[in-house]
């Protein structure tokens, strides 16, 4: 049984067809990659996978256990993160702030049991301290510890996309969703985020699947590719098997 199975993935828009009988079976322990251009389905794919998006026609099932009809709230509980290709943060708030709420879903004490936070030894109080723990280990993994306390507006774009990773480490998920986390970033931050995906699938047992333009790091970092044209699935296969399809030459890759 496949760690994440998605057969006969259909979906449209009003007269526009996303997704065309998608079918892409994910192994545990794998980084696999979405490719494609502009248009192809990729992040509509991720959209469906996490509740955003109902689809037409066809099954997601994470575990066994079938993602379809489910609310985003209900996928993230299930052990599935995501990131934004446009940067989806509380730039007012403090790097460990952002952090702290890809926690909510573990947190136990509510706004009442919250108000009675008035000793250390409290539930509430030994249950911030827990939280305050696990997001400063993720804090320090990332190497962000100068932007602990600085409004996310104020750090620099390339910082900015660790904290909305940190986020989703810190949900504690078994599958992180990443869309296009190289974008607008220079080669030195590239080149850092290839290195902190491949220890966050090794160091937290992470399975990933990512959606990115460029190609240099899927070919680096990928274990697998999806190609995906129109809605339409082309290939799925080893990075050198997937680089060498005629179809995807032609719709991606460019004949080189």
């Amino acid at each position: 049984m496949a760690f994440l199975s998605i057969q006969d993935l259909s979906i449209s828009f009003g007269g526009l067809t996303a997704l065309t009988h998608i079918s892409i079976d994910v192994r545990q322990g794998l980084i696999l990659s979405i490719i494609g251009p502009n248009g192809a389905g990729k992040t509509t794919v991720f959209n469906c996978i996490t509740g955003i998006y109902r689809p037409n026609q066809g099954s997601i099932t994470f575990q066994g256990k079938e993602l379809v009809g489910k609310k985003p709230y209900q996928v993230a509980s299930m052990g599935i993160a995501r990131t934004f290709q446009n940067i989806e943060l509380f730039s007012h708030m403090t790097t460990m702030d952002n952090l702290l709420l890809g926690r909510h879903i573990h947190m136990k004490t509510n706004v009442f049991t919250g108000a009675t936070f008035l000793t250390r030894r409290s539930p509430a109080a030994r249950e911030e301290r827990e939280h305050r723990e696990r997001v400063e280990r993720i804090i320090e993994f990332l190497e962000i510890e100068s932007a602990r306390d600085i409004p996310v507006l104020a750090l620099p774009y390339g910082t900015r996309k660790l904290v909305e990773l940190g986020r989703a480490l810190a949900m504690e998920p078994t599958l992180l969703l990443l869309d296009e986390p190289s974008a607008g970033m220079n080669q030195e931050e590239k080149r850092d985020m290839m290195f902190w995906i491949r220890d966050i699938r090794d160091d937290f047992k992470v399975t990933i699947i990512m959606v990115e333009h460029d190609m240099n790091l899927v070919m680096d970092i990928s274990d697998e590719i999806v190609a995906l044209n129109f809605g339409v699935k082309l290939a799925q296969g080893a990075p050198n098997a997937v680089q060498k399809n005629p179809e995807v030459l032609e719709a991606y890759l460019g004949q080189q």
